[in-house]
């Protein structure tokens, strides 16, 4: 089992920077996908980016597309969201998942960083 710990969040004002990393131990991760989720009061989780285990392949959501830049360091065994250009609709909790290669579910969820944009 992986175990992944989340750092990085904090209080960014509109037009911000932040970057996420997401730590892994217990098992390398170089095969597992990686995922980063966010969660905000009252509202369903949300799929932000996604990276192939080789780093070659990623995918965003509509809504950060352009602004986030998902990345990872199998070496370091761990993965990085760089948020650019930061909207108060950004605030949330994001958490960091991974899932091996061949499953369809991510089996490793960390606690989360909280991000909060606001002036």
């Amino acid at each position: 089992q992986v175990q992944l710990v989340e750092s990085g969040g904090g209080l960014v004002q509109p037009g911000g920077s932040l970057k996420l990393s997401c730590a892994a131990s217990g098992r390398t991760i170089s095969t597992y996908t990686m995922g980063w989720f966010r969660q905000a009061p009252g509202k369903e989780r949300e799929e932000v980016a996604t990276i192939s285990p080789s780093g070659k392949t990623t995918s965003y959501a509509d809504s950060v597309k352009g602004r986030f830049t998902i990345s990872r360091d199998n070496a370091e065994n761990t993965g990085y969201l760089q948020m650019n250009s930061l909207k108060p609709e950004d605030t949330a909790l994001y958490v960091c998942a991974a899932r091996n290669l061949g499953t369809s579910l991510y089996s490793s969820w960390g606690r989360g960083t909280q991000v909060t944009v606001s002036s």
